[in-house]
């Protein structure tokens, strides 16, 4: 049973006022208005400016070449990314334009937040040209065009009005994506491939934001199958339009079935590249040999922890999964008031008390072949993935981003901080005493601990062609407790088509956070506190780990050399 997410109000002004105070108290920088950014430093409109041509340039809003809005026949279609050559030049060519902009501002003298912004601003750009010179997945990965034919067969019907042409335009974009994707796949990945084709005809045991089956449909064309069945119930006059569409997507895997023993292509973008990306992009200030070596010390320190917890408990009995939606959907609801009691009793972090509920991420479901490692861990005790992505995780995070206030820092999101928070508070809200007498919830903690540390290693080795999807499963699947070969498989597949460096995010982003609260309490000593120091986090937008140690810290470490521009290499 998944309950279903709802509309959160904004803060009142006296929530803002306070949470303001409370930044201040805690020495934080807090991120200016625009009005008050613009009035202290006229040069910094001109960054805010950049930023903003280059959010209309990215989301394709600035340029209608960008995108195609008709089909052959001339109908509206739900607009699809224009990938040919010509447009992604341009693009490139209009980002360059920005960097050559952001160059010339001189920013010695700027307040600390606005320098912070700054390298903010160029990390996005840098990503933005990475992407389109070296990572270019619409001409490497089949997988980038399966994955938009999915949605559109989740459509409830019947539908009428709005909702009917908007699932027509839906339909008749997906055979101009498969056109355009014959024209522009020149230098498609073998890894790529077999996950395209894999997603287009089998399940992948995950489901994620999938409707519920009992017998879950076989891939994108087995929804397809599913939402024409639906149809001929219950609006048979769509299905000429399904089954057209239904043509182009079987056609498409005809097409990737009979080209791929030409496709030979390694998935990753190599070792220079990942360097490079996580030094211009992710802001980090490790290389990715460096973060090797730091993912294999948290997974062996995770084992051992979770071997003495073990050892701990020997005597108690085992947590028992939920045998029913109900017991399950019980559980969580004792979860949510425990988590939320416990932030408020020991002044971990500030729950404004407009923050109403917000689900869960892992639904019921009763699966033929067994419950998946999410499933296995969360059926026992919902608290290790709701701490990471309800409250005071992903789902709380992402109400109190929305609620940032600034030109820049709202329009802009780190994978490593969104991440690394979700995965810092496992541990973090352990330690402060939240299972003190829940041991075996603990364990269930270190074994989410132990899967975000294996990925580390593997995500590198991914992006540095030392690994192919199959070895990362098994080298996972032997180190993770629970792990199934569907949720390691699909978790391979997130990694590597990503962005670089995504699943690197989880546990290197927990130890910034780390060494973060580290320094803070050895600055402030007994004056530290720590829903201050938190709340601090959240209002200073999901800005990279670097920036914000800087910017909260003033240790420039990490930064200093961030100045310094290396050419990208390119393949």
């Amino acid at each position: 049973m998944l309950v279903s997410r709802i509309a959160f109000p904004r803060f009142t002004p006296l929530a803002i006022l306070l949470l303001i105070l409370l930044s201040a108290r805690s020495g934080a920088v807090v991120p200016q208005t625009a009005t008050e950014t613009v009035a202290e430093n006229t040069a910094y409109s001109d960054l805010v400016a950049i930023f903003e041509d280059f959010i209309a340039l990215r989301d394709g809003t600035s340029d209608q070449s960008s995108v195609l809005d008709r089909d052959g026949q001339g109908r509206a279609i739900a607009p699809v990314a224009n990938h040919g050559v010509n447009a992604v030049e341009q693009r490139y060519q209009r980002t360059q334009a920005l960097q050559e902009r952001l160059e010339v501002l001189a920013t010695d003298e700027w307040p600390r937040e606005q320098r912070v912004d700054y390298l903010a601003v160029r990390s996005r750009l840098d990503q933005y040209q990475f992407l389109l010179r070296v990572s270019r997945p619409w001409a490497r990965d089949p997988g980038l065009y399966v994955d938009r034919m999915w949605a559109v067969t989740f459509t409830e019907l019947p539908v009428a009005g709005e909702a009917r042409e908007e699932f027509l335009a839906q339909l008749r974009a997906i055979p101009v994506l498969v056109e355009q994707a014959k024209q522009v796949l020149d230098d498609v990945a073998a890894d790529y491939a077999d996950l395209a084709l894999h997603n287009l005809s089998r399940p992948d045991g995950v489901g994620h934001g999938h409707p519920y089956r009992a017998t879950p449909p076989q891939g994108v064309i087995g929804w397809f199958e599913d939402l024409l069945a639906r149809a001929e119930q219950a609006q048979p006059e769509l299905t000429p339009e399904i089954l057209a569409t239904m043509g182009s997507v079987t056609g498409f895997e005809t097409w990737i079935t009979r080209k791929r023993p030409t496709w030979h292509a390694s998935a990753g973008v190599g070792e220079e590249a990942l360097d490079w990306y996580l030094r211009h992009v992710k802001l980090m200030p490790w290389s990715s040999s460096e973060l090797v070596v730091l993912g294999e010390r948290e997974l062996d320190r995770l084992w051992s922890d979770y071997a003495l917890e073990r050892q701990r408990n020997r005597d108690l009995p085992e947590l028992l999964p939920a045998e029913t939606g109900e017991d399950y959907q019980q559980r969580i609801e004792t979860t949510d008031r425990r988590i939320r009691t416990f932030l408020a009793n020991t002044d971990f972090i500030t729950v404004p008390d407009d923050i109403g509920e917000l689900g869960t991420n892992v639904p019921w479901i009763e699966r033929p072949g067994g419950r998946n490692f999410w499933e296995e861990v969360q059926y026992r005790d919902p608290s290790p993935d709701h701490l990471h992505a309800v409250i005071p995780g992903h789902r709380f995070d992402m109400v109190m981003a929305a609620r940032v206030e600034h030109p820049i820092r709202s329009k802009l999101q780190s994978g490593a901080r969104v991440e690394g928070w979700a995965t810092y508070l496992e541990e973090a809200a352990m330690g402060a005493g939240l299972f003190a007498d829940l041991p075996r919830v603990r364990e269930l903690i270190q074994v989410f601990g132990i899967f975000r540390a294996a990925r580390v290693p593997a995500d590198v080795w991914l992006q540095t062609n030392q690994m192919t999807v199959a070895e990362a499963v098994a080298y996972w699947l032997e180190r993770v407790p629970y792990l199934d070969p569907d949720v390691a498989r699909v978790d391979a597949e997130i990694y590597l088509r990503r962005p670089p460096g995504y699943g690197i995010g989880y546990t290197v982003g927990a130890l910034q956070m780390q060494r973060l609260l580290a320094e803070r309490k050895r600055q402030l000593g007994d004056a530290f506190n720590l829903r201050e120091f938190h709340d601090a986090i959240m209002m200073a937008g999901q800005i990279p780990l670097s920036l914000l140690r800087w910017e909260m810290t003033g240790q420039d470490d990490e930064v200093q050399r961030l100045w310094e521009r290396e050419p990208m290499p390119v393949k």
